[in-house]
């Protein structure tokens, strides 16, 4: 099955998924098959993920590219380049989407903006819900300013939730390949220069949280440190001086619950100096716009599930 002129393209980076992947694709068809085309790019599966892509490709506008490498964001790139529709959107193989996203997103796309976001709910392994994972703005058109300010403490924006103009993306060169952990983050930054914002405020796509995510298994924290402040050196510049110093906390905050996840010891110092120097005013700029609390909180959640489950 596959469509002549798709007003978006889905771009899925696909790497032994086979657990959550079929869930994903019947996300995407209880939205129809109309307006869209999905650009799955399998990166080398060893599992069932070809064999399901195959069957889908009978359900689904969807065409197949099969690449190399483990990298999700190279993955991700090669569907970029191969996207025919206006604007593209990301589902990675364990998230989904929730009912209505489709024409939500297309009357919002009818505005011509440059960038769309919408809240995600945080899912667990079996799909339940696990609590609101919220974007600290306004609905509606969303002032590029205060987007910039906002989003440059905090990542908080679930990788399924934006729909972006494919032009502006691919001038950019799509997502920078060595930041496997921030390279959405950077790039949703990059894109809000490039014209207007858009944000919806209800939750239209499922974060799935689980044990088995790259950013779980990946734990190299010097990496992790590394990548986090290269997109501050990149975009933190002009930032009014809470809003730099909420964000370099929010960057020893992030690292100090990798540590902890990763049964790795705290980064104490840096967490410590960073603490010290916040202020009140950075510290509610914060808690606003790291969204820490939804975000430890499904988490939380997910663990007293599984600490209670039967074994």
């Amino acid at each position: 099955m596959a469509l002549a002129d798709p007003w978006l393209s889905v771009i899925m980076p696909v790497h032994d998924g086979e657990r959550y992947l079929p869930e994903a694709l019947r996300s995407i068809r209880a939205e129809g098959t109309d307006g869209y085309e999905v650009i799955a790019v399998d990166d080398g599966s060893s599992d069932a993920s070809p064999r399901i892509l195959s069957e889908w490709e009978r359900l689904l506008p969807m065409r197949r590219l099969s690449r190399g490498g483990g990298n999700w964001v190279a993955a991700t790139n090669a569907g970029l380049r191969e996207a025919r529709g206006r604007y593209v959107c990301f589902l990675h193989q364990d998230d989904v989407w929730l009912p209505g996203r489709l024409e939500a997103v297309r009357a919002e796309a009818a505005k011509d903006p440059a960038l769309i976001l919408h809240p995600a709910l945080f899912i667990g392994p079996e799909g339940e819900k696990l609590g609101h994972w919220r974007c600290p703005l306004p609905a509606g058109e969303v002032d590029p300013g205060l987007f910039a300010e906002r989003l440059i403490v905090q990542n908080f924006i679930a990788i399924p939730a934006p729909v972006f103009a494919r032009e502006p993306a691919l001038r950019g060169g799509g997502m920078d390949e060595s930041l496997w952990y921030s390279a959405d983050w950077d790039l949703w930054l990059r894109l809000a220069r490039s014209g207007t914002v858009r944000h919806l405020p209800s939750p239209l796509a499922g974060f799935r949280v689980h044990g088995a995510s790259q950013t779980v298994l990946r734990n190299d924290l010097a990496d992790r440190r590394r990548q986090l402040e290269t997109v501050l050196e990149r975009h933190l510049d002009g930032a009014p001086g809470p809003v730099r110093r909420a964000a370099r906390f929010s960057v020893e905050v992030n690292l100090a619950l990798s540590a902890a996840a990763g049964g790795k010891p705290l980064p104490c110092r840096p967490l410590i100096g960073a603490l010290a120097r916040l202020g009140p005013v950075s510290c509610a700029r914060f808690l606003r716009d790291s969204r820490i609390v939804e975000r430890v909180g499904a988490r939380l959640r997910l663990r007293r599930r599984s600490v209670h489950l039967p074994h």
